[in-house]
């Protein structure tokens, strides 16, 4: 009965994301402070954008210089002489695919693998790029093999840490309709991994994605809406404070753009999240 009233109540497109018209006009004008006007400070509401989109391209508030990397020669000189290691869910999965579709000469290697689970690997020999995927370990959404499953943090200690090597993590979607307390033991498993993995490797470059807000389809909203990633969001922001750890904020990636929200952000925001991947992975001299 009550999902029924609540099919009533609400639509999408109908009541559910409904643009609201200005009853005036449409934009805001910004008017310079007045002399001696004092500051005003809010203890509750603390929030600051990391970025904005300007003609299509992120363009971030936070220092971090994100270049664009246009083309397979771009990505493949930045990439040249690197091991990348993807780890996370299906959100992490679509760059490994990005790369794939990107660079011809990345070919993938057939492991044989689930296409949803994986483990993937890619490889270009000639400039000695190697790219891999792997699933973390449960709670998953779905029923298959788990022989190929591996923790994040187990992975993590198993990396020697040779140069050149570049780790991204992201760990949130399959999360959500868990206590919190479950996500907080998880990534405090894996913050002690990258600690260690810092140490004998300093170098590494350790980039983590955050969630990002998703369709609100009703049996989303009922199970699994927003409200839950951005507790997951928080979370991660808290426990990596600190690390030597670069973050890619899906959240106001995903909700700046004039595309609608989507679990799996579509290939124009992928560009530019990637584009902040590359500019961790070869920040440019001098900058």
């Amino acid at each position: 009965m009550f999902i029924v009233v609540l099919c009533v109540l609400f639509f999408s497109r109908v009541n559910l994301k409904v643009c609201i018209p200005a009853s005036g006009p449409a934009g805001v004008t910004v008017l310079p402070k007045k002399e001696g006007q004092p500051e005003v400070e809010s203890s509750i509401v603390n929030f600051q954008a990391s970025g904005y989109y300007y003609q299509g391209l992120w363009r971030a508030l936070d220092g971090t210089k994100v270049r664009q990397f246009t083309g397979a020669s771009a990505i493949t000189q930045c990439l040249k002489g690197k091991v990348v290691h993807l780890y996370g869910d299906s959100t992490i999965r679509q760059w490994f695919e990005f790369l794939n579709a990107a660079l011809p000469d990345l070919k993938e290697f057939n492991l044989g693998s689930s296409r949803q689970t994986g483990p993937f690997l890619a490889l270009d020999y000639e400039n000695k790029i190697m790219v891999t995927f792997r699933l973390h370990g449960p709670p998953l959404r779905f029923i298959g093999s788990m022989k190929d499953i591996r923790y994040i943090a187990n992975e993590l200690d198993d990396l020697i840490g040779v140069p050149n090597t570049v780790v991204v993590f992201g760990i949130w979607a399959h999360f959500g309709s868990f206590p919190i307390e479950v996500y907080i033991r998880r990534l405090q498993r894996i913050r002690r991994a990258v600690v260690r993995l810092l140490g004998r490797a300093p170098k590494t470059v350790i980039i983590i994605r955050t969630a990002n807000p998703k369709a609100l389809l009703l049996d989303v909203a009922i199970n699994n809406s927003d409200w839950f990633s951005v507790q997951c969001d928080k979370v991660l922001r808290a426990i990596f404070k600190g690390l030597n750890v670069h973050l890619i904020d899906a959240w106001e990636m995903v909700l700046a753009h004039h595309l609608p929200n989507n679990l799996h952000p579509q290939p124009p925001i992928i560009k530019n999240m990637m584009d902040v991947l590359f500019s961790y992975t070869c920040p440019q001299k001098g900058g």
